[in-house]
């Protein structure tokens, strides 16, 4: 298998938990481990029950589709090339070995994208006389119970809340239900999806939607503007963060799954399945630098349907149907990831006041109003919605708020959401002189100017010689490594320059990066957070340091996992994969880092 890596069976090394492939189309995702087991999937979108919740140990069987290889000695495991299709071989102690692809449809049809909750499997013989078991055992309210279920001629109907779900097979049906071991001698197929009739041969139409679903990819691929190096991860992440947009809104989200910890033992385990508008509008950024920018349209849409009201006041995060309260809560039945609970459903995030929400919205939204590939780009009425959220930023740029890491336990002027307030009403003032507002400029550019002075005066610590954390402190943190990324401040200016130096010396081990060091609600961070690295890397190169950053990159490249795949966090002295998975976040920063770095495309020519 081309691009493959050889794995040992999941239960012999523990790291191997988030050995984990995504699968989906815009309308939600599964995640499957490295024996092609089904162990997370929430249905029937992104932020809906976990019907497949094994990651999080449930305290009764289930929550999980496995088709089971007896005698199961190793696997190897890739997706297509430039796809989302998931090819797992598995082998027995024997000479048996099995394919199994694993599939979301996903193509264009009557002017609009096929795209149904809907997954799509076929396994295949690929030498010896292979024995299977097909376990399909879902479960419902989080954990708590087995769904009711009836079968029919040739498909099984589960009842989730929500939906039902009806699997489609040429597997008889008493195999299925019976969990029956048989000798594989010919090519199975199944419909996982929608309680809808097949109207031809499952067989057919598996086969049919492959092909178009790999049609799709490649086509989307082949227009991506991607640097020179490192092809392969910059697609792979590419394709990741395409995956974890919800289309039916264009909310994107920050990951797959909840409550996975950030280390072991720790409570720092939250629900990332919601649009932090934050994350957001990095995904939007880096997708749109790959020439992507249909994402940014569809989340353009996202934000113009929220109901921030006249005043533009906006919380941090949304749910993905546009929700504002996302109640956060405890989920018994779930013991958690290796058993390290609290689970949690929802995120108090949403209470909170972050003023850098304000920027990211401004900064996402900017690219509409200059590029000309648009079928509908910005106009005047586009710049007035969103003013409001300018005017949100000019009143807050010197208020204290949770900040960037969301610090539920104290509240200070951060630097960080100084700068983003500057940022939004910077923007709004290169848009309105694109669209010739000049008074709308003038205004506009004053409050830049004057915010700008500010930060300058009261985030920059003469004493110390670098920019801090928050307004007239002491401390640092990795998100001031964005301040020339945003145009705040220069590269070569020598404040940034001493900043980055100071943020290596303090927050770096080894090849990662904490994103702050000081005690924060829940003690002090104890593993580094993936996409601060890329930061870093980002600022290396920025400031000259290339070789430095190059060395760097390449070594958390190694550090994904067999797939190209990376979680939230990265314990330092191993490299295990920690957080929530797979995390936008961390695949922006490897987008934004390998775009930083790569040689140009003419010394390839």
């Amino acid at each position: 298998m081309p691009g493959s890596v050889e794995r040992q069976p999941p239960d012999c090394r523990a790291s191997q938990d988030l050995d984990l492939g995504l699968v989906g189309n815009g309308s939600f995702g599964v995640l499957f481990d490295a024996r092609a087991r089904l162990v997370w999937g929430c249905l029937p979108a992104f932020d809906g029950d976990p019907a497949f919740c094994a990651l999080l140990q449930p305290r009764q069987d289930g929550g999980f589709w496995d088709i089971e290889l007896e005698g199961f000695a190793s696997s190897q495991q890739a997706y297509d090339r430039n796809t989302a299709i998931l090819r797992t071989v598995l082998r027995d102690s024997d000479d048996g070995a099995i394919e199994i692809t694993d599939f979301a449809p996903r193509w264009q049809q009557h002017g609009r994208f096929y795209r149904p909750v809907m997954l799509a499997r076929r396994v295949r013989v690929l030498s010896g006389s292979p024995r299977i078991r097909v376990r399909l055992r879902p479960l419902v309210d989080w954990g708590a119970r087995v769904p009711e279920h009836t079968w029919g001629s040739n498909h099984m109907r589960f009842l989730l809340p929500g939906m039902t779900l009806r699997v489609t097979t040429d597997l008889p049906l008493r195999v299925l239900r019976d969990e029956l071991s048989i000798v594989l001698d010919r090519d199975l197929h199944f419909v996982l999806g929608p309680d809808e009739t097949l109207a031809r041969p499952v067989e057919e139409f598996v086969r049919e939607a492959e092909l178009r679903t790999r049609q799709y990819w490649h086509e989307w691929v082949r227009y991506l503007s991607i640097p020179a190096e490192w092809q392969e991860a910059v697609i792979r992440s590419a394709i990741t963060l395409k995956l974890c947009q919800y289309e039916d809104s264009g909310g994107i989200i920050a990951a797959l799954t909840t409550s996975i910890p950030e280390a072991p033992g720790t409570q720092r385990n939250w629900d990332y399945r919601y649009c932090w508008l934050r994350d957001a509008a990095f995904v939007v950024r880096v997708l749109n630098r790959l020439g992507a920018t249909r994402s940014m349209e569809e989340y353009i849409h996202y934000i113009f349907n929220l109901a921030t009201g006249d005043d533009g006041d906006m919380q941090p995060v949304y749910g993905i149907a546009y929700e504002a309260e996302l109640a956060e809560e405890e989920m018994p039945a779930l013991r958690g990831y290796r058993g390290m609970g609290p689970v949690r459903r929802g995120n108090l995030a949403w209470v909170q006041k972050q003023h850098d929400t304000y920027g990211a919205v401004v900064l996402a939204s900017a690219q509409m109003f200059f590029d000309r590939r648009l079928e509908n780009p910005g106009d005047e009425a586009a710049f007035r919605r969103l003013e409001p959220l300018g005017e949100r930023a000019w009143a807050l740029h010197d208020r204290p708020d949770a900040g960037l890491w969301e610090f539920r336990g104290r509240a200070e002027v951060h630097t960080y959401s100084s700068v983003m307030c500057w940022a939004a009403c910077d923007r709004l003032a290169m848009i309105a002189d694109a669209l010739r507002l000049e008074d709308r400029h003038r205004l506009w550019r004053e409050r830049a100017d004057a915010i700008r002075t500010t930060v300058l005066g009261r985030g920059w610590n003469e004493a110390l010689g670098h920019f801090v954390d928050v307004f007239d402190g002491k401390r640092l943190d990795a998100s001031l490594l964005l301040l020339a990324d945003l145009g705040f401040i220069a590269a070569d200016d020598r404040r940034f320059v001493a900043t980055v130096e100071a943020i290596g010396r303090t927050l770096k081990r080894g090849d990662g990066l904490y994103r702050y060091v000081a005690e924060d609600d829940f003690g002090v961070p104890e593993t580094s957070f993936t996409i601060c690295t890329f930061w870093y890397i980002d600022a290396l190169a920025a400031i000259g340091r290339r070789d430095e950053a190059r060395t760097l990159f390449e070594g958390v490249l190694e550090r994904r996992n067999h797939l190209g795949l990376l979680s939230e966090d990265l314990a330092f002295d191993t490299g295990e994969p920690w957080g929530n998975f797979p995390q936008t976040y961390s695949h922006v920063g490897l987008v934004m880092a390998a775009m930083r770095l790569s040689r140009p495309w003419q010394d390839f020519s």
